[in-house]
């Protein structure tokens, strides 16, 4: 990577700019003083948060939008027939796809932290930043969700510190410069790209290589462990549901979305909080973050009253309305196991029904879990289904909703978002919960139900 790539660079153009990977650097770059535009095919709150910093955005993908940029960044999203993406490369500008930028953004801090794992990942940065902040770090941070406490997803910051989001796939994060890298989880998904858990395996143990200093990691992670085997040269720290790890927490209580547990390091007490986040796996991304914050100097205390105050990230189990008994929320799960883990935290929270509305995330990912997601589905009381989003890829599958709307219990297929308003808006009931999942634009049914609750007269 070219360290120098940014010098004397005057417009940057980002194919592509509203998406979670691309936002965050373009607050990064924006605050560095660079000129930005930026286009994408959707329109989106994060678009208009693009646009509130003054930044100009194309809607629809056309050649001319490059404009006279002397760089363009891309995402692995981006296919190879994209018209901007084909005259970026005819310009004679230069041309970087978005994980080369990232990894040049993180040799910026000496204490880069780069948070790794199948699941988790976003939460436990966001909970990362907040302590950090709330300690008086003015930290550099990537985050593939909006964390309120910064206004957005990414910032520069003038400390040493940066925590940054670390996607596997298609090894994003083995461009990374991790000082302290922290790895979650690992579970099959993006096999796509993977095609076995072997090379998933092999890529989170060059991550953890690469770090400078320290590798924090679940010890209760068959996986991890697994891919992690041998690896010395730095420090090792472990976290994990028993005491045998390095941090460890036990549970005191939970209170409707709260959970009090306290954290103990190397058998003795560390410190006692809470969280307002719903879900077990939630409290174990928070002994995580605690132990990354502890490592690059946040006092116990402190760490105990950052994460006290993290109320989520947007589209992490996102409360978005209450209306006439009817709670709606949002969460951006996508993978079976992220499904699992919210439709377990939610069914513990004394609703009536769950109604789980669920738009599947590509082709592959669907195709190859089609058994998982349904079993997943069936923890609520009821699914609806939206059709695939396709995204990067093409359906070389011949997989629909269809296909898992068959296997899943008590479950509604409502191909297009106007029919899934419709379809819900005449079934809800006082005490249900429908929670909106997936990584697409699923939550436009979140906020267009609850408007649609508001003009109704009432429900069953």
């Amino acid at each position: 990577m070219n360290k120098d790539i940014l010098s004397g660079k005057k417009h940057i153009h980002f194919i592509g700019i509203g998406g979670s990977g691309m936002y965050p650097l373009a607050q990064i770059l924006h605050q560095k003083g660079f000129y930005l535009t930026g286009s994408d095919n959707n329109e989106t709150e994060t678009l208009q948060a693009v646009r509130d910093m003054g930044i100009p955005v194309y809607i629809g993908q056309r050649a001319e939008n490059i404009g006279d940029a002397d760089l363009i960044v891309y995402t692995a999203a981006i296919m190879a027939d994209n018209p901007e993406l084909i005259a970026a490369r005819a310009s004679g500008a230069e041309v970087l796809e978005r994980k080369e930028l990232l990894g040049l953004v993180t040799t910026w801090y000496d204490n880069a932290i780069c948070v790794a794992g199948t699941h988790g990942k976003t939460t436990t940065t966001a909970m990362t930043a907040q302590i950090l902040c709330e300690a008086g770090e003015d930290i550099g941070c990537f985050i593939g969700g909006k964390l309120p406490l910064i206004g957005g997803s990414g910032r520069v910051g003038s400390s040493d510190i940066m925590v940054c989001e670390s996607c596997e796939f298609v090894d994003t994060f083995l461009k990374l410069s991790p000082d302290i890298a922290v790895i979650l989880n690992i579970d099959a998904d993006h096999l796509d790209y993977f095609k076995t858990m072997e090379n998933m395996k092999k890529s989170f143990r060059k991550f953890a290589e690469n770090a400078s200093k320290c590798v924090i990691y679940n010890g209760g992670d068959k996986n991890t462990l697994e891919a992690l085997e041998g690896i010395s040269g730095k420090d090792l720290i472990t976290f994990g549901w028993e005491s045998s790890n390095d941090y460890y927490p036990v549970i005191l209580y939970h209170k409707g979305l709260s959970t009090r547990f306290e954290v103990y390091f190397r058998g003795k007490k560390l410190l006692e909080t809470q969280i307002h986040v719903a879900g077990r796996h939630n409290v174990l991304n928070a002994v995580a973050a605690i132990a990354a914050a502890e490592y690059v100097g946040v006092k116990a205390e402190k760490a105990a009253e950052g994460i006290s105050h993290f109320n989520g990230v947007i589209r992490r189990f996102e409360k978005i309305a209450e209306i006439n008994g009817v709670t709606i929320a949002d969460d951006y799960a996508h993978h079976p196991a992220e499904l699992n883990a919210t439709l377990t935290a939610a069914k513990e929270l004394g609703f009536k029904r769950i109604i789980a509305v669920h738009q599947p995330f590509t082709y592959s990912r669907t195709y190859r879990l089609l058994d998982d997601f349904a079993k997943a589905l069936s923890i609520a009381d009821e699914a609806v289904l939206t059709e695939i989003m396709g995204s990067r890829e093409k359906n070389i599958y011949n997989i629909h909703s269809s296909d898992l709307a068959a296997i899943t219990p008590n479950c509604t297929l409502t191909p297009t978002f106007d029919e899934c308003v419709d379809y819900l808006a005449g079934h809800v009931c006082d005490g249900d919960l429908v929670i909106t999942l997936g990584c697409g634009d699923i939550y436009k049914v979140a906020k267009r139900l609850a408007k649609a609750l508001e003009k109704k007269n009432g429900i069953c």
